[in-house]
């Protein structure tokens, strides 16, 4: 192996590691816990009522999402193997990714006859197939 692909291999591994240590937040709505209502709807909404406690930051409340929970430059956008996705539908989407910095999802409106094309072109360059 050359020396150029030595080091994107240690990167990617550099990066690996990075991404499992890293520990996403959770953030769930407002009083959650306390309305039935909300446990079918979890995803976060922005706590706007003029006395509300998570609103307030007040101890014991949960966190509000702010800009310094961001994940670091070197892993954002990364899937868990250290690679960028990218989700292709054609050939020709294939000619312009590289087997070391990406890893392949196909479109779900992909048919099947021409699925099963794209994994084979993509297991002849080298290519990662995320939902094979």
């Amino acid at each position: 192996m050359s020396e150029n692909a030595l080091s994107s291999i240690k990167n990617i591994r550099k990066l690996q590691k990075l991404i499992k240590k890293k520990s996403r937040k959770e953030f769930l709505r407002s009083l959650w816990w306390k309305f039935d209502k909300f446990k079918n709807n979890l995803k976060w909404r922005k706590p706007k009522g003029k006395d509300n406690k998570m609103r307030l930051r007040i101890k014991g409340y949960p966190p509000i999402v702010e800009v310094g929970y961001r994940t670091n430059k070197e892993i954002r956008g990364r899937h868990p193997s250290g690679l960028y996705p990218v989700v292709i539908s054609s050939s020709k989407d294939i000619e312009k990714l590289d087997p070391g910095k990406h890893i392949v999802y196909i479109a779900s409106g992909v048919g099947f006859r021409k699925k099963i094309e794209l994994i084979n072109i993509l297991k002849e360059r080298g290519f990662k197939i995320a939902n094979e």
